[in-house]
């Protein structure tokens, strides 16, 4: 019998899509939904970098580009990390790709061998550990719950590295729990890293922008970790381009030629069109990127309130990004009747779907976030939406016996 490779058969299927589609699913029946499942800003794309866009169809940006994308792009990628970041790169240590979700992924492969393991901190974004098994690689998990604030310490960072550690992933700030790793933390992690020869940090700064706290901080600053360390970041999370696919590594020239090289054999260079919409964001006004980190922090402040109004859970406040990650353990074993049955909350999946079926209200459990104490939900919506949504979570919760 015919069947799919046995690469495939070892991924799991993203967990935020298939909420996000249930959810989809449910909306097409006419149920008003309201979808905290996904991270994706839902303001529009600024009308400069549309603009841009438009102009660059007119002025016929429709062959293929370079694959490591154009080099005006990534002399502005370059001038950007400077500017912002006080990091020193050439535009030939960056590489654009189609989303930072294939800039994480070209990291892995090209540097990640079979057997070879990657520290990963939980809770993860869901993708990191797929990834890591599509290159062969072996995903080693280090718990930082919500004790700590969901960071790992360098204290488990070095318990955690064996003879056989390539890599380590860090998110800042942190898609699923917001939080953010200041400078002293990140100098331990480095000093760490620093100590064992080969070893390589993927620094996923994509949410750096959507910060409570104040200036971002990446792990490449310090001696030594420049040369340690590949940097993702991209458009899609600041200037509210997600559609657009627009990410990019800085790191070392010669991760840069072996992601390169990869790049060039499965997707080639991205968009066209698209990197020209994001020159335009990096090199002009930088004011929507603040508006919208205002927004986010507003909205941020009124879920984290509501959100500790409601009896058995417990939540931290998030310093980035735009997502709440609440511990809601105490739910579990806790039962409800659904249509005459009797319903157990036996774990986050589990909540996270009597929320959506009862509270209509989407969200996605911990579990596939390898924290199953909590659930994450993204408020990267409007206010009435979370005032309602947060409403509905208290009312149906407040129904488990």
């Amino acid at each position: 019998m015919a069947q799919l490779s046995d690469r495939l058969q070892r991924l799991a299927p993203s967990a935020t899509l298939a909420m996000s589609q249930k959810s989809s699913e449910m909306k097409a029946q006419g149920i008003d939904v309201i979808n905290m499942s996904v991270g994706e800003p839902d303001f529009n794309t600024p009308d400069h970098i549309k603009k841009a866009a438009k102009l660059a169809i007119d002025e016929n940006y429709s062959r293929y580009s370079p694959v490591p994308g154009y080099p005006d792009l990534r002399q502005a990628i370059a001038r950007k990390l400077e500017r912002e970041n006080q990091l020193h790169y050439q535009p030939s240590e960056i590489l654009v790709s189609n989303g930072a979700k294939q800039s994480v992924t070209n990291t892995i492969m090209s540097l990640v061998n079979d057997g070879e393991e990657v520290i990963i901190p939980a809770p993860y974004w869901v993708s990191y550990p797929q990834m890591v098994k599509l290159a062969g690689g072996n995903p080693v998990i280090v718990e930082a719950g919500f004790e700590q604030n969901f960071k790992m310490t360098a204290e488990q960072l070095e318990a955690a590295i064996t003879p056989k550690t390539r890599m380590v992933i860090l998110c800042s700030p942190s898609n699923p729990t917001g939080s953010v790793y200041n400078k002293e933390e990140l100098q331990s992690l480095a000093k760490v890293i620093l100590s064992h020869d080969d070893l390589f940090v993927l620094a996923d700064e994509i949410y750096e922008h959507i910060n409570y706290v104040g200036h971002h901080e990446s792990i490449a600053q310090f001696p030594g970790m420049k040369e340690r360390t590949i940097v993702v970041n991209g458009v899609s999370k600041a200037y509210a381009m997600t559609g657009w696919r627009i990410g990019f590594i800085a790191a070392p020239e010669w991760i840069v030629k072996g992601c390169n090289k990869l790049q060039g054999q499965y997707t080639s260079g991205p968009c066209s069109v698209s990197q020209m919409a994001a020159l335009a964001a990096y090199t002009e006004s930088q004011q929507c990127v603040e508006d919208m980190r205002q927004a986010f922090e507003r909205r941020r402040d009124l879920i984290v309130k509501l959100a500790k109004d409601i009896p058995g859970l417990e939540v931290n406040v998030p310093e980035g990004a735009f997502y709440l990650f609440p511990k809601c353990s105490s739910f579990y074993g806790k039962k409800v009747m659904v249509n005459g049955q009797c319903s157990i909350i036996n774990n986050s999946t589990d909540l996270a779907m009597y929320l959506l079926e009862e509270g209509h209200v989407a969200t996605v459990g911990g579990d596939a976030f390898g924290d199953p104490a909590c659930f994450r939900m993204s408020y990267a919506t409007s206010d009435e939406n979370i005032i309602e949504a947060m409403r509905r979570i208290k009312d149906v919760l407040g129904k488990l016996q």
